[in-house]
């Protein structure tokens, strides 16, 4: 799993999602799912590609359940697009590179 994206935590994510003033797009992911390893480099790439436009962070659902809860994630990879605080956007499942691509440019549209 991807270790150059941030992993965030309870304790943080407030200060790192909710009061960022760059878009944010959270990958809610567990270690044993297989569609969350495939969409990893993905998200990784776009990271990269959108860097200073977008912030592209990871929270692991067995480590913080508590916020898989909050949020209401059932399934997943399940992706929730972040924008002056506020879920604007949401994503279940990974339907491929463009989609994904298309999806996190609009964010920042």
């Amino acid at each position: 799993m991807s270790e150059t994206l941030a992993h965030i935590k309870t304790e943080n994510f407030a200060q790192e999602v909710e009061q960022s003033t760059t878009p944010v797009v959270v990958d809610f992911y567990a270690e044993w799912c297989g569609p969350c390893k495939t969409i990893a480099p993905v998200l990784e790439s776009l990271a990269t590609e959108l860097s200073g436009k977008v912030k592209i962070v990871k929270v692991n659902i067995d480590e913080q359940p508590d916020l898989a809860m909050r949020f209401g994630v059932q399934s997943i990879p399940n992706l929730l697009f972040f924008k002056g605080g506020e879920v604007v956007d949401q994503v279940v499942g990974f339907g491929g590179r463009d989609a994904l691509s298309a999806k996190v440019k609009s964010l920042i549209a």
